[in-house]
């Protein structure tokens, strides 16, 4: 017997508000750059992707290549990519002493 497997997507599965926020929300607390720019990859596709690089500014080629886990997008491609998406940047203390200051 064989068995088909179907490609895992998680954009399948962020249906509310609340998903995409607990998603990304566990993606910040890793606070790698790739993962966070690949997750709002995810949550574009769950969107109207082709509509939101409108709305960016920017093609749909360009957006899915800065939003893939392999793209670099700027820190303004970011924000407006969460403002399109009806989304804001927080920033929140952490718990436990700051990060060295690098020189």
């Amino acid at each position: 017997m064989e068995v088909k497997f179907s490609r895992y997507d998680t954009a399948d599965y962020l249906k509310t508000e609340d998903d995409i926020a607990a998603y990304l929300d566990a993606v910040m607390e890793d606070g790698n750059p790739a993962l966070i720019a690949a997750a709002l990859g995810d949550v574009a596709r769950a969107r109207n992707f082709s509509q939101l690089a409108r709305d960016v500014g920017m093609s749909r080629q360009g957006l899915d290549k800065a939003l893939s886990g392999d793209g670099n997008p700027s820190l303004a491609t970011v924000v407006k990519v969460a403002q399109a998406l009806g989304l804001q940047l927080a920033f929140k203390p952490t718990h436990g002493e700051p990060a060295p200051a690098a020189h």
